[in-house]
């Protein structure tokens, strides 16, 4: 397929800079707390919308990712480190802040043994420890497949769990080389096989060069792995040095797309140019998630002794 990038954006497709009273707060609330954004690090279009909401997705475990996806901004190179006092600083920010629903992801660190999981598990636990009425979701690497790495997020007891395939099979050694597609899947699978009770979710682009057949491939292959809620956006080009664009998708393809989706089975599906991992990520909770607690609020006392998570590393 010729790579065609169209000369300008449709209409439905530009956002206003972000600006307003609540963004300048928020953007230094993280500073002062020395937090990265995956609103900021991505070049994420909702920035503006969310932020205003005062609504974030905090990206813990540094700003330097081990691989290097074609389509993100993330900076890629050799991370330095652990910070173990973060988990704490987010939860703080997100008492700061009142959320009711938060979003945890993270850069890839291919690097540690457990791939960060510990880390995750600790900033879960304390934003339950300090914000026992917020709802946690995570948005996880594959960990490279380790299924204990898997179990440590998951034993942790996120309110959702979330992994992206990101796009269709075919397109994988382009758009995420150091990823296995059958491997984000067997994740997500593992992950609602390990707490079933919590809905799984994942999603992924258009505009890359996918067919709609192999769309349609995609999502039943997450309906056969039981993935309960499925999010569908536009790829934008952070930069000239990312992959070009193949086509603007129109909205009535995503429409269509969501229809395809609930016909499938899928709980929630969120369609549309502008939607990302966590876009309305508090509109996706399910209502049986209003009521599932007792396990989930059993948790909150977990042993925050970091230094024992530490351990995982060595």
């Amino acid at each position: 397929m010729a790579t065609i990038i169209p000369e300008r954006r449709p209409e439905w497709l530009k956002v206003r800079p972000p600006k307003g009273e609540n963004y300048d707060n928020l953007k230094q609330l993280m500073r002062s707390k020395e937090l990265h954004t995956v609103c900021e690090e991505a070049r994420c279009p909702n920035i503006g919308e969310c932020w205003g909401h005062k609504t974030a997705t905090f990206m813990i475990l540094g700003r330097v990712c081990t691989r290097s996806c074609g389509f993100c901004a993330v900076e890629t190179g050799r991370p330095i480190g652990l910070d173990w006092e973060e988990p704490k600083r987010v939860a703080e920010a997100v008492q700061k802040m009142d959320l009711r629903h938060t979003v945890v992801t993270s850069v890839n660190r291919d690097e540690l043994k457990d791939g960060g999981a510990a880390i995750f598990a600790a900033t879960i636990r304390w934003i339950r420890r300090l914000n026992p009425d917020c709802k946690v979701e995570v948005l996880t690497p594959d960990f490279k497949g380790v299924y204990d790495a898997l179990k440590i997020v998951i034993d942790a007891r996120p309110d959702v769990f979330n992994h992206n395939v990101e796009t269709i099979p075919r397109l994988y050694k382009r758009v995420r080389p150091q990823a296995i597609y059958k491997r984000s899947l067997q994740v997500l699978k593992w992950a609602k096989e390990m707490n079933p009770a919590s809905p799984t979710k994942s999603g992924f682009m258009l505009g890359l060069g996918e067919t709609w057949d192999e769309i349609i491939e995609v999502m039943h292959d997450m309906r056969a792995h039981e993935v309960d809620i499925l999010t569908i956006g536009q790829y934008l080009r952070p930069s000239f040095q990312h992959l070009p664009i193949q086509r603007y998708v129109p909205l009535e393809e995503f429409a269509a797309l969501k229809a395809e989706g609930k016909k499938m089975g899928f709980r929630h599906v969120e369609s549309g140019p502008f939607v990302r991992s966590s876009y309305h990520a508090h509109e996706h909770l399910l209502p049986s998630l209003l009521t599932q607690s007792v396990e989930t609020q059993s948790h909150c006392s977990d042993d925050l002794n970091l230094a024992d998570g530490a351990k995982l590393h060595e």
